[in-house]
């Protein structure tokens, strides 16, 4: 990237930064020993071997140290060494990770050296002109890294940093970021009482408390009313199978760093299933096919089970075992565009049930390894395509980027921050048809190879819950809510006629708490606040001696004098509906 010198790229600011980082963490801790400091999205990092253990207490030392760096406008000066020179000089400064970059450089690479006052540090530029072009940044966090990625090399410790060009731009940032931490999947998951992970059960496997099960129940039963009206049929297949259909299905080449080990069942090797598609092979194979019965639409929220290192682990968005929503369609070449889009359609318009509308589609088209006849390939990819452009969504196209069995769809949604979640795939496969010899009979009496689409569509139930709380802050609409309305008393005088007001409201068929606490009504309130409940019916002595109740709107919106019967009417109605806000009038 060019360097400009009266406006410099964010990208060589924030490279610039680093360097400057690097400069006030060797002044403060003496002996530390640097390792590398990219550039990456929002910010950079820099990687230190230190004596001293950093905490979130160091950062606004570094900070104030970093402000007089660049207060003094030192000018970055690029030097080249030749190989021997550059080893010997970090050598002699005891620079261990310079030294080994330097070894593995390529012997026609020039080796540059960049200075700033009494600093340097390895790189290869480009920088500012000076310290003081360098403003809007901030400290964030401290993290554990292993030298190069390799977790048999030291840990080192990580600072990040942010920073733009701007301060309005960082403080924009910085807010943005507030706001995520306060929807913090975990930190509402705990608050809500949705879900645990502990170590007893084991890192990456999720425990669905009953407020969560309650809302993943919806999710389920809106998924599968849905599929039953687009066509599809349900299968349900085992957690394990035997070692023999992954070696057919290519897994156990190609996947087995993500398989778990096998377990030994009457001598034969076992294994844990990281995807559904074999199993629905099988469905198909147990019998023999015509044209006439394709297409075939078959769905199953199976649980697979993956390796993920503990490191990459983050609540419900990075897990070892997952429900997938899974689905394959089994067609034709003939019936390949119309379900390419019917899959597109279909997918659309359960985001939009969820209230997500800002969709891009990222095509990845055949890469130089593929599998498969090359019409093929071009047939797919052209069928995607069209079903992008038929539904007007916008589309990225990344040429070479497919799987080698299969050019792809996937979907990204934007949440309520503007954050962008990959979500659906549309995913075609010429190698296990192959695999498996899939066949069906066409209309010349002839045995042909049908298309298979996998199809994953919200990805998985614990990853799509876990954007879904972030989304709606946990204020879950009223259809998704565990607890759709809270009943409370004001004294134990009217506890006969809440706990009454609460048996209609369940008989009605809403999702009712009731809370008889002789806590006083103010802390009742605040708790059903707390519990993001949408609806909260208050009951007073005015409201038994009428008959009547108030109604307290998530939002802090009071409604008073109501008729339950109609009140329960009106909440049946917006749940029915799955509206997305609370719309009583």
């Amino acid at each position: 990237m060019a360097q400009e010198k009266t406006n410099p790229s964010l990208e060589t600011m924030r490279h610039s930064l680093a360097h400057v980082m690097a400069q006030a963490v060797a002044e403060l801790f003496p002996g530390v020993k640097l390792a590398i400091g990219p550039v990456i999205e929002n910010g950079f990092y820099y990687d230190f071997d230190s004596d001293h253990h950093f905490t979130p207490e160091d950062l606004p030392k570094i900070e104030k140290k970093m402000k007089h760096i660049i207060a003094q406008a030192q000018k970055f000066e690029r030097v080249e060494l030749s190989r021997e020179k550059a080893l010997e000089h970090f050598g002699g400064k005891g620079e261990l990770y310079k030294v080994e970059l330097i070894s593995d450089l390529p012997a026609a690479e020039p080796i540059s050296v960049y200075r700033n006052g009494p600093f340097e540090d390895l790189c290869r530029g480009p920088h500012v002109d000076h310290t003081g072009q360098l403003k809007a940044y901030k400290l964030v966090s401290i993290a554990g890294a292993y030298w190069r990625g390799d977790e048999k090399r030291k840990m080192l410790q990580r600072i990040y940093a942010v920073a733009f060009e701007t301060k309005e731009e960082l403080d924009a940032y910085l807010k943005l970021q507030e706001e995520a931490a306060r929807r913090d999947h975990r930190k509402l998951g705990r608050q809500l009482d949705l879900y645990s992970i502990n170590e007893t059960v084991g890192p990456g496997l999720v425990l669905w408390h009953p407020n969560g099960a309650r809302i993943r129940h919806q999710i389920e039963t809106y998924w599968k009313e849905e599929h039953f009206k687009g066509g599809y049929d349900l299968v349900n297949t085992p957690h394990i199978g035997r070692e023999n259909l992954w070696q057919t299905s290519g897994h156990l080449g190609f996947y087995k760093d993500s398989m778990y080990a096998p377990m030994d069942i009457d001598g034969i090797n076992y294994f844990a299933k990281p995807m559904n598609c074999p199993f629905h092979i099988q469905i198909y194979q147990s019998s023999s096919h015509s044209y006439r019965d394709l297409p075939l639409r078959w769905a199953e929220l199976g649980t697979v089970y993956r390796f993920e290192k503990a490191g990459v682990l983050h609540g419900l968005l990075r897990v070892r075992g997952f429900t997938q929503d899974d689905a394959h369609i089994i067609c034709t070449p003939e019936q390949m565009e119309s379900e390419t889009l019917e899959v597109l359609r279909f997918s659309l318009n359960i985001w939009k049930t969820f209230g997500f509308t800002d969709i891009k589609a990222y095509l990845a088209t055949r890469p130089k390894d593929a599998v498969g006849d090359p019409a093929r390939w071009e047939e797919a990819q052209k069928s995607l395509l069209a079903a992008v452009n038929a539904e007007g969504v916008k589309a990225e196209i990344d040429e070479g980027g497919g799987a080698f069995y299969g050019p792809k769809i996937d979907l990204k949604i934007k949440d309520a921050l503007g954050r962008e979640w990959q979500t659906t795939t549309i995913q075609f496969d010429f190698n296990e048809p192959e695999r498996f010899q899939m066949e069906y009979t066409g209309a010349d009496g002839q045995r042909h190879r049908p298309y298979m689409i996998h199809r994953a569509l919200l990805g998985s139930l614990e990853r799509f819950f876990g954007i879904l709380i972030e989304h709606f802050a946990g204020n879950f609409p009223l259809w998704l809510a565990p607890n759709q309305v809270k009943v409370l008393s004001i004294t134990s005088l009217e506890d006969g006629y809440a706990s009454e007001i609460a048996a209609r409201f369940r008989a009605a068929g809403l999702r009712t708490a009731l809370d008889l606490r002789t806590d006083t009504i103010a802390s009742k309130v605040r708790d059903a606040a707390n519990e993001k409940v949408p609806y909260t019916v208050i009951v007073g002595k005015k409201e038994q001696a009428e008959g009547r109740v108030s109604l307290r709107l998530r939002g802090n919106r009071n409604l008073y004098g109501l008729d339950p019967a109609e009140v329960a009417a009106n909440l049946v109605k917006e749940a029915a509906e799955r509206r997305l806000a609370n719309s009583y009038t």
